[in-house]
């Protein structure tokens, strides 16, 4: 089939949008907590409402787009996201918050489904593997930039500044909830990709066997499996994990360190999700040298001393360290979800549709940690993190694949009758 570069660029878009609308909660939450006057506990319930969404509709969608068909199921997730953001910005209050991050979560969810195979269609089978690194970087891109948003934003509504789009925000935005503008913005962006879908001609996705997602039988056959539920668990916990870093961090340098959420707390973030995107190039590469298990070991070795350090360690240690933990975080969801499918032997479309519901790990995980915060303090409630990054350093140990991921060995680069030197000096040999 045909390359379809317009398909293309407009999913990458599609990638940048998601990330963008989804992780901006954790630099936003202590302007939350504030502004409303929430306890931590009742804070919890914002990734909660968004992500118990997000993950509840992740198989319903892939029956919608068997039946109506990607075109459409994109356009009603950005209606979805536009309303909810809209709502959100007109009225602004705790409880429209929750209802408009439920329709954001159900439009994200229903942007995933579509978009994978669409990419794999568009973009041509031989370049599948590329396209979706590709997309992940324009996913890491956007969660490292709306954070920086957010500060400019704050710090620029209601201030003086004179810019026409500042100005037009000034009389949209109460001079008490600056932070509110991002939704307004989030509410622009939405509509404009309805408005971008709606023009363009979509090809023809025929879904192959391992993409469908059946019910019935199937459904009730792997939910039997206890290889599919501990793998459930693990992108469970995963999302957990990430979404409970990246959503109390701004609030815990204020709370132990007075670090201002608008600036240093943003800062933290962005670089948290940065750091995940360049960690996901780094794993792609030791993926072709070491088995995924051990690679999956080191990296949340690394992310457990990563986090313990951050919490106990002074506001200049933290400052690296959390943002460290997304770096060790990147390549856990792509190990845990190839392990997954590759410990199973059929059934791809609809597994993949049942680890995409462990996303509703992120609106428990956090939801748990602001629970515990309510008796313990924030510090020492973060700590339930370890027992996600527990339950995912088990995987590299228990994990039995069937395919194990494809390596190359130093012995295939440098065969014995020749060194690293010989190559250099005679590369066309």
């Amino acid at each position: 089939m045909k390359r379809n570069t317009l398909i293309v660029v407009l999913i990458f878009l599609i990638f940048f949008v998601i990330s963008f609308l989804s992780n901006i909660l954790g630099p936003i939450i202590p302007d939350i907590v504030d502004s409303f006057d929430l306890s931590l506990g009742l804070a919890g319930f914002m990734p909660f409402a968004f992500f118990v969404a997000y993950g509840g509709m992740s198989i319903p969608s892939g029956l919608l787009v068997e039946k109506y068909r990607e075109k459409k199921v994109l356009l009603w997730a950005f209606l979805l996201a536009f309303g909810g953001a809209l709502l959100f910005a007109l009225l602004p209050g705790f409880w429209v918050a929750l209802l408009s991050l439920f329709l954001i979560g159900i439009g994200m969810a229903m942007l995933q489904v579509v978009i994978n195979p669409l990419l794999r269609v568009a973009g041509g089978e031989s370049h599948f593997a590329f396209n979706s690194v590709l997309a992940q970087l324009f996913f890491g891109a956007a969660s490292f930039l709306s954070p920086l948003l957010y500060s400019y934003l704050v710090l620029n509504v209601h201030t003086g500044n004179d810019a026409a789009h500042i100005q037009l925000l000034n009389s949209l935005v109460p001079q008490d909830l600056k932070w509110v503008s991002l939704y307004w913005v989030f509410a622009v962006i939405a509509l404009l990709m309805v408005v971008v879908i709606r023009t363009v001609r979509f090809p023809k996705v025929e879904l192959k066997e391992d993409e469908k997602i059946e019910a019935g039988s199937v459904l009730r056959e792997l939910l039997g499996n206890r290889t599919v539920l501990l793998f459930f668990l693990g992108i469970f916990a995963y999302v957990g994990t990430e979404q409970g870093i990246a959503n109390w961090t701004s609030k815990f340098l204020q709370t132990y360190h007075g670090a201002d959420p608008a600036t240093t707390g943003a800062s933290v973030i962005s670089n948290f999700w940065g750091l995940l995107t360049i960690g996901c190039l780094l794993g792609l590469a030791l993926l072709k040298f070491f088995d995924s298990r051990r690679v999956l070991l080191l990296f949340t070795a690394g992310a457990i001393l990563s986090l313990l350090t951050a919490l106990f360690g002074s506001l200049s240690v933290a400052l690296i360290a959390f943002p460290l933990t997304g770096f060790f975080a990147s390549v856990m969801w792509s190990i845990i979800v190839s392990l997954a499918l590759n410990s199973v032997p059929h059934h791809h479309g609809t597994f993949s549709g049942i680890l995409c519901s462990g996303i509703a790990g992120g609106a428990v995980v956090p939801l748990l940690v602001g629970g515990l915060a309510e008796w313990v303090g924030l510090r020492l409630a973060m700590l339930f993190l370890f027992v996600t990054l527990g339950y995912i350093f088990s995987i590299g140990i228990w994990a039995r694949p069937l395919v194990t991921n494809a390596t190359i060995s130093f012995k295939e680069l440098f065969p014995p009758n020749r060194t690293p030197a010989d190559v250099q000096n005679n590369p066309a040999d």
